[in-house]
């Protein structure tokens, strides 16, 4: 008897095991769908609205062709088939895009919110709306007549050699697979060479991935110089100075060392980037497990507080300002549906736009009129790996920046901004060259960016 019913209770604990594994499965296949319909939303959105703003053309094809195509599983099986709709107001403008992604529920929402991009909202959002929190933030660009002198890079002829090392980029000559979109070399502030797969030119945005932690780390600099932050005073974490987070610093958010918990390796934000949650919401709150400036952990949810620590001054110095100082004015930063930047991963640029961020930090944060807009030593500050290091990988880590300190052919000032799916901005202070690589690679292919910057390097010349 007592065997017969110790049978039977593992009978039933396997049949309940089952059905709840079936039914956790069920919930994830539904939740994969939302976030697929919302990453399909946001990407359509950005790409055609943030190309159109700029004065250039992508069509949905050519979105699907490029950034809906090898990402991340499972969304790659299932965001091509969902059905979409580009809904444009009377002006011709893109007004919202919707795609349907269950017949019971409503469907996914991305808004066009004029110079400040496009914005993902919730799961289950039944109509797009215009956040007033957003109202804050002035995200207009300076008109074309406002623009000043010279801010178009002018190419200049170089070598023979140097194109064809760009040119080879496109040829998947440094990674299999590897999808290469543009490419620029520039040599003491000179466009020495740009070349564009076929759809794109020099005024086509393409979404920067982390790149923008190098941009969220350049914003922060500037607050610095501002004397609005000090890097080495608490970043505000936590509910209060009792709290273990108060006492992670500005610093520490930028080094990837802020020792708090994150649920994935890198700290995958998909609810924050596909399923509509804030910034507010997802990045502030996790727990601590490390004693902070100890432990190396890229997560974009230190980037995300770094940059909450200094949201009060983005009012008076709201991004696009910063941008038009730069001269980037195709950049654009976008912003949750509560008007927080998500500059972990969430702004679409050009690659020119990019160099001139790499040229601001060969002129150690001056603008070309002389203007300084960043500390003095701050290139050296994002460039020093003076927090703990990443484990068993090549490169090191600075404030926001990645260090070439330990490549073959590389200088080893060289540091660099990389971003998802093979965006890189390259930064050679010792030779005074700035290159910039945008892709669209899928998943599981790797461009080769230290290969290709010591061949650039080369080809160049003293």
């Amino acid at each position: 008897m007592i065997r017969s019913s110790l049978g039977a209770l593992a009978l039933l604990a396997a049949a309940t095991s089952a059905s709840a594994q079936s039914a956790q499965e069920q919930l994830d296949t539904r939740y994969d769908r939302a976030l697929a319909a919302g990453y399909k939303a946001l990407f359509l959105c950005s790409a055609l609205g943030n190309a159109e703003r700029n004065g250039t053309a992508r069509t949905p094809e050519s979105v699907h062709d490029w950034e809906l195509t090898g990402i991340q599983a499972p969304l790659d099986d299932i965001i091509r088939d969902l059905p979409y709709t580009v809904v444009r107001g009377e002006d011709g403008v893109i007004d919202h895009v919707e795609v349907t992604w269950d017949e019971a529920m409503p469907p996914r929402f991305a808004a066009l919110y004029g110079d400040g991009g496009c914005s993902i909202l919730p799961i289950s959002a039944t109509e797009y709306w215009a956040n007033p929190a957003r109202a804050g933030f002035d995200f207009t660009m300076p008109s074309s007549d406002e623009r000043t002198a010279g801010d178009e890079q002018q190419p200049v002829r170089t070598r023979y050699r140097v194109s064809e090392v760009a040119k080879s980029a496109f040829k998947e000559r440094y990674g299999e697979g590897t999808r290469s979109t543009a490419v620029i070399v520039t040599k003491n502030g000179d466009l020495h060479w740009d070349e564009y797969a076929d759809g794109f030119d020099p005024k086509t945005p393409q979404r920067t991935w982390s790149v923008a932690k190098s941009i969220a780390a350049t914003v922060v600099g500037a607050a610095a110089y501002r004397g609005e932050v000090d890097v080495s005073e608490s970043a505000g974490l936590g509910i209060h100075i009792y709290d273990p987070r108060f006492n992670i610093t500005v610093d520490h958010a930028l080094r990837m060392a802020s020792g708090r918990y994150s649920d994935t390796a890198g700290n995958r934000t998909d609810p924050l980037y596909w399923g509509g949650t804030t910034v507010t919401e997802r990045a502030e709150n996790w727990p601590l497990l490390h004693t902070p400036g100890t432990v190396y952990r890229y997560a974009n949810n230190d980037t995300l507080a770094a940059v909450q620590a200094i949201e009060h001054t983005f009012e008076e110095n709201p991004l696009a300002k910063l941008f038009a100082e730069l001269g980037m004015y195709n950049t654009v930063a976008e912003a949750d549906w509560e008007g927080n930047y998500v500059l972990s991963s969430q702004v679409w640029s050009t690659a020119q736009d990019l160099a001139k961020l790499g040229q601001l930090y060969l002129d150690d944060g001056v603008l070309p009129n002389g203007t300084r807009i960043l500390p003095e030593n701050w290139r050296e500050y994002v460039s020093s790996p003076s927090g703990p290091q990443p484990a068993g990988r090549p490169f090191g880590y600075g404030a926001g920046f990645w260090l070439l300190n330990n490549s073959e052919g590389v200088p080893a000032d060289t540091f660099a901004a990389f971003g998802n799916r093979g965006q890189y901005v390259v930064i050679v202070p010792s030779r005074n060259v700035v290159v910039v690589r945008r892709g669209e690679d899928p998943v599981g292919s790797r461009f080769d960016i230290a290969t290709f910057t010591r061949d650039v390097l080369a080809a160049l010349g003293n």
